[in-house]
């Protein structure tokens, strides 16, 4: 008979991440149901369990049949809310050793059922040989307790994932998905048009606006890492149309730090990116596989931090700065630069092409140009290379004059310092 199994052990609350039913065989609504799983030697749980003579886990064997059971009993309310949970088991005996090429028969018999609980026999055949039986517990949870009061006016239940768990205060807006195994804390307050990813998590005081996309396995909102937190209430607030792919983490802020942590609209973090408490990130920024905020960071619009690079805590990172691979940025790096390289990071000049690309005039860039030659070949200190720079009137314009304050607002310092010429190779190469 045809099952959507996927679709109906979804809603079983507990369960080990792999699909263990292959096939439905034949099915009795509400009695009785027969089903197959194929043994395969290429089924992960084979490489520990155990090397040199692999066997299927009892463990498996019982989560095996008590999604056969589960099969079974949701037949009966296809089209309802409720999900089953394993409450027990009695009388398993594990007759014989289930190994690689097996093809389990597996059958299930209902005996007696309450409104909440449901005691079934499970039977694991292969061939005529019993190789292991059991009696299974069952309960069952009649409404959709993953769904919060406040999700459920802003955003239709269709679109939550019944294996999601969505704290009560909970605030999701219309038309956003969240996806299987997802977690979302009861003080989040989702936007619209957003999507949360299968086995992430959204927690604390955190604002997320319209728009935005979570990648599965990412983590957002939680308790910063940071030995001076003592679980104060604090805040992160996202705009809107950002993208954080997998595993990436973002932390709220600290009391200390005041007690925030934001992040602007129209953002990119790529795989593994970490931004820690009480940074502050603008909009149309792009952080690379792995890049790594300290504390206290800031990083203005339209700068590019690339993979594997790390920012020291209470640095700044300035508008259209580029951030090469694997840099270490221990001081501010300034805007409108390409910095690249490990302690020290060092300027490689103005990031030409990214300025171009975003529209930037050719004689604003010529002027940028002419100031960093200014700063870095001039052989000027810092204070008698800007007093040139502002005196020069041919470089009169918002972004150099930008470029100045920043560097003299600056409370770390900023990186002033040019590659050899081993390292401009390198580069160029690269």
């Amino acid at each position: 008979m045809s099952i959507d199994i996927p679709a109906v052990l979804e809603r079983l609350a507990y369960r080990y991440p792999s699909l263990l039913v292959d096939a439905i065989e034949s099915c009795e609504p509400g009695r009785r149901i027969v089903a197959v799983k194929n043994v395969t030697v290429s089924e992960e749980f084979f490489q520990g369990h155990f090397p040199g003579a692999p066997m299927m886990p009892g463990v498996l064997m019982i989560e095996t049949l008590s999604q056969v059971a589960t099969v079974l009993l949701l037949q009966e309310t296809a089209g309802g809310n409720g999900r089953l949970f394993l409450r027990g088991i009695d009388n398993a005996k594990f007759r014989r050793q289930v190994v690689p090429g097996d093809r389990l028969q597996l059958e299930v018999t209902l005996d007696r059922r309450r409104s909440a609980l449901a005691r079934a026999v499970g039977v694991a055949r292969v061939g005529d040989q019993v190789v292991a039986q059991m009696d299974l517990l069952i309960g069952r949870e009649a409404g959709p307790a993953y769904a919060s009061a406040s999700a459920g006016k802003a955003a239709s239940e269709d679109l939550i994932h019944p294996s999601a768990i969505v704290g009560r205060g909970a605030t999701i807006g219309a038309g956003t998905v969240i996806g299987p195994h997802a977690v979302v804390g009861e003080h989040v307050r989702i936007g619209r048009s957003c999507r949360v990813g299968a086995s992430s998590i959204v927690d604390g005081w955190t604002d997320i606006g319209d728009d935005c996309e979570i990648f599965p396995m990412a983590s957002i909102g939680l308790i910063p890492q940071d030995l001076k937190f003592k679980g104060e209430r604090s805040r992160l607030v996202i705009g809107r149309r950002n993208v954080f792919r997998e595993f990436v983490t973002v932390h709220r802020g600290t009391a200390g730090g005041g007690g925030e942590t934001t992040i602007g609209d129209h953002n990119l973090f790529m795989a593994y990116v970490h931004v820690a408490h009480d940074c502050h990130v603008g909009d149309h920024t792009i952080f690379g596989n792995s890049a790594t905020l300290g504390g206290h960071v800031t990083v203005e619009d339209f700068a590019t931090i690339s993979a594997f690079s790390a920012v020291h805590q209470f640095c700044k990172v300035g508008q259209h700065a580029f951030i090469g691979g694997a840099t270490i940025v221990t001081k501010d790096a300034l805007p409108f630069a390409k910095t690249v390289g490990s302690r020290p990071a060092r300027i490689f000049g103005v990031n030409t092409i990214g300025l171009v690309r975003r529209g930037f005039p050719p004689d604003v860039v010529a002027k940028l140009r002419h100031a960093y030659r200014v700063l870095l070949v001039s052989k000027l200190n810092t204070t008698r290379a800007l007093a040139q720079i502002e005196a020069d009137r041919t470089l009169a314009c918002d972004e150099v004059r930008y470029l100045v304050g920043f560097i003299r607002s600056s409370t770390r310092g900023v990186i002033l310092r040019r590659p050899t010429r081993r390292m401009e190779e390198m580069v160029a190469d690269e």
